[in-house]
């Protein structure tokens, strides 16, 4: 596994249960054994995050919060499915020269936002990321950067039969090449390449948003 990998985060417990029925008390450590393992769920993530809060130790309640839904361990956490709340992916999509980045004017929230989306199923949250920034922006050449660059739960507001629920977001660095003719897809309203240096003084940018703004420029000022 690289690092930043967060590939093989959830699985079903494999459980080896004896066939001739014989021995109830393996049996029964068996099942013990598959409910630890559904609520404990393996490392990398939980290694990601603590490298987040190293790195970001203001941010520990947010931490916490991915934290708790990875413990809770009743319902997949990476799928929309989970319908209290479940993790997103999303991209911190930079040009070539690391001056500007990628927003969306989401369709369905009415805002400027960085690119990402559902993971639905996929509990590789960095492969969503640069999966959501390819299809959100059409460009190819993309590669994304180990390591979480940001965390944020947001309230998503309640859609049709969908009802008021958590996103827990992950978001990772995604670096474009030599393309930048962007593709509106049908995700967005538009996209528009923003000087990031700007983004920290707009009053009407989004919270998360220009936090991220200032995190990078505190990397790359």
């Amino acid at each position: 596994m690289q690092p930043g990998d967060l590939s093989g985060e959830w699985r079903t417990a494999q459980v080896d249960t004896p066939l001739n029925g014989d021995n109830d008390a393996t049996h029964h450590e068996a099942i013990d054994r598959m409910h630890d393992a559904a609520s404990h769920p393996p490392v990398p993530l939980r290694e990601a995050l603590r490298d987040y809060a190293d790195q970001w130790p203001a941010e520990a309640e947010a931490v916490a919060h991915f934290d708790a839904l990875l413990a809770e361990g009743r319902h997949d956490p990476f799928s929309r499915t989970r319908l209290e709340g479940h993790f997103t992916g999303s991209a911190w999509l930079v040009d070539r020269t690391g001056t500007r980045v990628l927003l969306t004017h989401h369709r369905k929230l009415g805002r400027w936002l960085q690119l990402g989306g559902h993971a639905d199923g996929d509990p590789d949250l960095a492969r969503v990321a640069l999966r959501e920034a390819e299809e959100e922006s059409g460009l190819g050449g993309l590669r994304v950067e180990p390591g979480l660059f940001d965390l944020d739960r947001h309230w998503i507001p309640a859609r049709g039969d969908v009802p008021a629920h958590w996103h827990y977001d992950a978001r990772f660095v995604v670096r474009a090449g030599e393309d930048e003719a962007f593709v509106v897809s049908e995700e967005s309203l538009d996209l528009a390449w923003r000087v990031i240096e700007d983004l920290v003084q707009d009053p009407t940018a989004d919270d998360s948003v220009r936090r991220m703004a200032c995190k990078w420029l505190a990397r790359h000022g």
